[in-house]
């Protein structure tokens, strides 16, 4: 299986959580754990009036890439339930070229 990437457009995510919890149902987890798990980064302010607040969904350690989805040509389960629509999964290099395209406000996560 060729390598794949997650890509996060992190200015539309709106820290609504979907991610952890279908990632949490896919994989069985418990409450306190997690395949996917957002992060926050507090509002703070840039420059005088010009406020940033970001959501980042990172994948843990207990991520497996909802490999049985992806063999069956699903998407993971963080892609499909993200009611953003700000998630991505494909080939690194897809995704790679995505992310320059979006600029800055992206993460992309080899996995």
């Amino acid at each position: 299986m060729s390598r794949n990437a997650l890509l996060i457009n992190y200015q539309y995510c709106s820290g609504c959580h979907s991610c952890e919890f279908a990632c949490r149902n896919h994989l069985g987890l418990s409450k306190e754990q997690w395949g996917i798990k957002l992060t926050e980064v507090e509002p703070f302010e840039v420059e005088p009036g010009v406020w940033n607040w970001d959501y980042v969904p990172v994948p843990t350690k207990l991520c497996d890439q909802c490999l049985e989805r992806v063999q069956a040509g699903e998407k993971p389960s963080c892609v499909k339930h993200c009611q953003s629509f700000c998630m991505e999964y494909g080939p690194v290099a897809d995704m790679a070229a995505r992310a320059e395209e979006l600029g800055d406000k992206t993460a992309l996560f080899i996995l």
